[in-house]
């Protein structure tokens, strides 16, 4: 958060400096995060469970969960990573066109036009899978 003290008050200003020192007093009263993270392993050690076990591998993605909230699932789903700058393994062709051959369709993605043609006048996707 950021806030631009050139526009405030003297009364503004003057509150805002008493609110961050509050927020400043509770910061200085947790132990740090090091600590915490030390003990929590110490803990998760000693009853032979692992934070993966109980979390999950992202807990970032259930933080009410690690809040003490609802219980989280013994896994969570990975996030998709960006496939820009890699290439990818090239998928087999599932679908061919009966009419030329070199024209074919894996079933990823938006069906070829000679397809979608063919399956607008009545004819059926499994007519055109590959053997």
């Amino acid at each position: 958060m950021s806030v631009n003290i050139n526009n405030l008050s003297s009364k503004e200003l003057a509150d805002l400096i008493v609110e961050a020192n509050k927020r400043k007093k509770v910061l200085a009263k947790r132990k740090p995060a090091s600590q915490v993270k030390a003990a929590v392993a110490k803990f998760l050690k000693s009853t032979g469970w692992t934070f993966d076990e109980l979390y999950g591998k992202s807990v970032a993605a259930k933080p009410a969960a690690a809040a003490g909230g609802a219980s989280a699932p013994a896994t969570v789903a990975k996030a998709r990573k960006s496939t820009k700058g890699r290439s990818l393994g090239k998928v087999a062709a599932k679908y061919q066109n009966p009419a030329n051959a070199k024209e074919t369709w894996t079933g990823r993605g938006k069906q070829p036009r000679w397809l979608a043609a063919e399956t607008a006048k009545g004819r059926k996707l499994e007519e055109f899978l590959i053997k």
